[in-house]
């Protein structure tokens, strides 16, 4: 078990967090900064100061966006004290009934397709999809209206629903696992229809394992530890089933991607160490998509067709910043999209995790919007991200402004090509067959 005071303590006060952080360029406070909330973490541990509503509203206000993490000279893990402050909060204040319910939902797969289903059929009668201007947006988001508020729109089928378990390839060079993440299953399936799109095309083996679990982010990042062990346990188990018998496990959702490789590292080594040997075996064989198909496949030498759509590319916090993934996805789009930077594409987009979506939404909103008037200064067709929480944060924000910008996860826009790809030599192989019958006449 660790101590606040034994990290606290290592914080020299350069303020090198300061400038980039998160809550502090919405909420210029130093108590919200994060040299801030490790003095009031240990404060708290020695009994200087109470767990009382004004801690738990602190400690509530990080985006966990891990940009002090990357830029801290001693590497301190503010965002997994933060965490663990947050289980304190709630042994102290306990957890909301909506957000246990969605826990629930979380920790059984039965109940969320359940949801899911009942949803889509709901959002079909109790909504009408817009035609015109926003009508392709419309399709993969449903005016909310309280507040004004856009939600991603439930599938008819999740992407666990929609595949066989096994996908073979007629000669496979590979065999890869995929773990599709909650938003990506239930709401943007269009990513993983992507990735089966692209591993198919690279003659690659694709199992999907029906019985994965949620990752347990938005619990973890609550302070439900009680439901984020259970998860931990039951996804490392379920992977040890099948871990020897694939090359990969490919992850195409950023936090679900952190949380299962740099998270489950940090809470185990912490709360269950006897655990950390099973999960290093796991951890060696997840990879974020573009990671992997950059560095251990050839497709950027298998799509040769010609820049297809402007894109806009925002490195999502838990690939970018705590993996330093930026590369990869950029040299995988650029044989394929003309590619225009925007300001400053490591600000993070302001999702935050479910506290600040719902509860403090003023603080997700304020970043939400720096974020998209810098996205709209971009002339592009396209913005694009490794994640679909930045996906809903950005869209909803984008559509504050007035950009009519689309957003496409960089698999998408690599499936489209393919598409493109496979047409072209279509095209070519029947002109070659109508030359040789001219030539034979």
């Amino acid at each position: 078990m660790f101590k606040f005071s034994d990290i606290s303590d290592m914080c020299i006060k350069c303020g090198k967090c300061i400038p980039g952080c998160t809550i502090h360029r919405v909420n210029p406070d130093e108590a919200t900064s994060p040299r801030g909330f490790l003095d009031i973490l240990k404060a708290a541990e020695e009994g200087e100061i109470d767990i009382d509503k004004t801690f738990k509203d602190t400690v509530e206000s990080c985006f966990l966006c891990n940009q002090c993490v990357e830029i801290c000279p001693n590497s301190l893990p503010t965002d997994f004290m933060i965490e663990s402050a947050r289980a304190k909060v709630a042994e102290k204040y306990g957890i909301a009934w909506w957000k246990r319910a969605f826990f629930f939902m979380l920790r059984h797969r039965w109940a969320y397709d359940l949801i899911s289903k009942l949803g889509f059929y709901f959002q079909t009668c109790g909504f009408k999809i817009e035609e015109g201007k926003k009508s392709i947006r419309s399709r993969f988001s449903l005016p909310l209206l309280h507040k004004g508020r856009l939600i991603p729109a439930f599938r008819k089928k999740t992407f666990l629903q929609k595949y066989p378990e096994k996908i073979p390839a007629k000669i496979p060079k590979k065999r890869v696992a995929i773990f599709i993440g909650c938003l990506a299953n239930y709401n943007y399936t269009e990513v993983g229809d992507a990735l089966i799109e692209i591993l198919k095309f690279l003659d690659i083996d694709i199992f999907i394992p029906k019985k994965q679990n949620c990752c347990g982010a938005p619990a973890y990042f609550t302070g439900d530890f009680k439901t984020t062990e259970y998860l931990i346990k039951k996804n490392i188990e379920y992977f040890e089933t099948f871990i020897d018998d694939v090359d990969a496990i490919l992850v195409p959702e950023a936090t679900c991607f952190a949380m299962l490789k740099k998270d489950y590292e940090e809470y185990i080594k912490y709360y269950m160490p006897d655990w950390l040997e099973r999960h290093k075996k796991i951890k060696q064989k997840l990879f974020a998509t573009t990671e992997w198909l950059y560095k251990y496949t050839d497709i950027k030498n298998k799509i040769k067709t010609k820049p297809l759509h402007s894109v806009t590319y925002h490195d999502a916090c838990h690939v970018g910043k705590v993996f330093g993934i930026r590369k990869e996805p950029r040299e995988l789009l650029k044989n394929i999209c003309e590619i225009r930077e925007m300001e400053n594409p490591d600000v993070c987009c302001g999702f935050g995790g479910i506290t600040i979506q719902s509860e403090k939404f003023h603080l997700a909103k304020k970043e939400g919007l720096i974020k998209a008037e810098m996205i709209k200064k971009v002339d592009a067709e396209f913005v694009s991200a490794e994640c679909s929480a930045c996906r809903m944060q950005i869209t909803e924000h984008m559509d504050k402004v007035g950009d009519n910008k689309l957003f496409r996860h960089p698999l998408e826009l690599i499936a489209e090509a393919i598409k493109e790809e496979k047409m072209r030599k279509r095209e070519g192989k029947e002109r070659e067959e109508m030359g040789k019958i001219k030539k034979g006449n």
